[in-house]
């Protein structure tokens, strides 16, 4: 019965583990900041490729304060977002980098 114990044990270690991957903003993004409509903006300035609702997880109200806004119509945050030549749909990082929203 002892054998059994330790696999069983070893299983429920790793689950949170395993879990803490799935959330958006994780890593260096450094979490949450905030809401873009269903899009996550992170704290590192860019937008999350999660495709989870984010108006949703937090009730459909800002609970969380946007990121600080640049004077470019598409900064992140803002609500507004620009398409590069190639389709693809972005907006600004405070550090001006783009950031590509999941397709």
């Amino acid at each position: 019965m002892r054998w059994l114990s330790i696999p069983l044990l070893a299983l429920c270690l790793a689950a949170p583990v395993a879990n803490a991957g799935n959330t958006p903003c994780s890593g260096r993004k450094g979490g949450i900041a905030g809401c873009d409509g269903s899009t996550f903006l992170c704290n590192d300035g860019s937008i999350s490729a999660s495709k989870k609702n984010c108006s949703a997880r937090y009730g459909g109200r800002p609970s969380i304060q946007p990121l600080r806004a640049s004077d470019d119509g598409c900064a992140c945050g803002s609500g507004s977002y620009c398409t590069g030549p190639r389709g693809g749909v972005y907006c600004l990082t405070p550090s001006g980098n783009k950031s590509y929203k999941r397709r």
